[in-house]
């Protein structure tokens, strides 16, 4: 029934939040997510489905038409209603970062839609905010796989009460834009990138990313073959290491990280950034190559972070064709980070191995000890 709520599905959300404030993890909550009133079933099985036929009238709704929700004082009444239940038990809740309108407004299907979810949200954002004074409020877009989304994603994520630039992405071999089909950390850092180029002092998040069969039609086959995570962990890394407020927010929970057992990266993430406060530092991020590795570089106020990734070792070499990495040594010199010669702590965590090791400066430069894939290096002001 529209506008009712199932307490057991509340103390589901109670359990997850509570949950969430034992472990120290910032949940946002996505608050809308149909596509169509009806007749749009999930998109893949397993998947939820994209539709609300309890929101039209042909079974008992207020709702007419999908375009009704946008356009209508019951449509609003709807969202209104949805957000005062939420805000009577969660508004003050410590678990919850934000509240996402809906999940990729740009795919519901209604004519005239980009004026309409784009007003919609210019309206809706500023009252959510009323409702979670002490969360922020935020809107998602579809993956950003393509060059003509450049105008949409820049006329949502700089709205004033839009207070996350956020955006997806996805490895996507039908996706019109090259981009997706590049190695995951390189698609994953041009998504920041991209948003980079779009907005000034706003927090930016990878919120969607993956690995998807041609044009979406479902989970990648690639996640069966990736039994390691080598796309979780460019996912998660790329983003944070190219100037993004948190890793990237990975999607397919249970045909990828739960069937592998994967949730060891998260892991290994927290360790490499532990004790760091990105709001302290202000990181300015920067981007070099060496000898064929990738540096991902974090300049803040006391400390300088580096990821490193091997451009020779990447979802092609190892999932497809089934190459291991290769063993790796490298030598970066001082004047490549714009630092000068002088004390530094310096420190290299292996994230394949949970390994932290000291390195000296030497002839003006950090010798990096093998490793494979990729590294982590932090070099604090003494």
């Amino acid at each position: 029934k529209a506008a009712s709520y199932d307490q057991n599905v509340k103390k589901r959300i109670d359990k997850i939040l509570a949950l969430a404030e034992k472990y120290d993890i910032k949940i946002k909550f996505c608050l809308e997510n149909f596509r169509a009133l009806e007749d749009y079933p999930a998109i893949f099985p397993g998947s939820v489905p994209f539709d609300k036929p309890i929101y039209s009238k042909k079974y008992g709704g207020p709702l007419e038409s999908t375009e009704d929700y946008f356009n209508t004082p019951e449509g609003k009444e709807l969202f209104t209603q949805k957000l005062a239940f939420y805000s009577k038990y969660y508004k003050d809740n410590p678990a919850i970062f934000g509240w996402e309108l809906w999940n990729e407004i740009n795919a519901v299907h209604i004519p005239d839609k980009p004026e309409s979810v784009l007003k919609w949200t210019n309206t809706m954002l500023p009252l959510s905010k009323t409702y979670f004074p002490n969360h922020l409020v935020m809107q998602s877009l579809g993956s950003f796989d393509r060059k003509s989304s450049f105008n949409l994603y820049e006329q949502f994520v700089t709205l004033l009460s839009n207070e996350i630039a956020q955006v997806h992405r996805y490895l996507d071999p039908g996706a019109s834009w090259e981009i997706c089909q590049a190695p995951m950390d390189i698609l994953a850092s041009n998504a920041v990138r991209e948003l980079q180029n779009m907005v000034e002092n706003k927090p930016i998040v990878l919120s969607e990313v993956g690995a998807v069969e041609a044009n979406h039609s479902g989970p990648s086959l690639l996640y069966q073959k990736d039994n390691l995570g080598v796309l979780l962990h460019d996912m998660l890394f790329a983003p944070f290491f190219s100037g993004a407020a948190g890793p990237g927010q990975s999607w397919h929970w249970q045909f990828y990280i739960e069937k592998n057992n994967l949730w060891w990266h998260f892991g290994r993430f927290e360790k490499a950034i532990r004790g760091i406060n990105p709001i302290i530092e202000n990181f300015i991020p920067q981007f070099c190559e060496i000898d064929g590795v990738r540096l991902y570089v974090l300049k803040g106020k006391s400390n300088i972070l580096i990821w490193g990734r091997d451009s020779k070792s990447d979802w092609v070499t190892e999932i497809v064709e089934g190459k291991n990495p290769e063993k790796r040594n490298l030598n970066i010199p001082l004047s490549k980070l714009l630092i000068s010669d002088k004390q530094y702590n310096v420190k290299m965590y292996d994230p394949w191995n949970d390994l932290w090791s000291k390195i000296k400066i030497e002839n003006n430069g950090l010798t990096i000890p093998q490793f494979e894939r990729s590294f982590v290096i932090r070099i604090e002001n003494e």
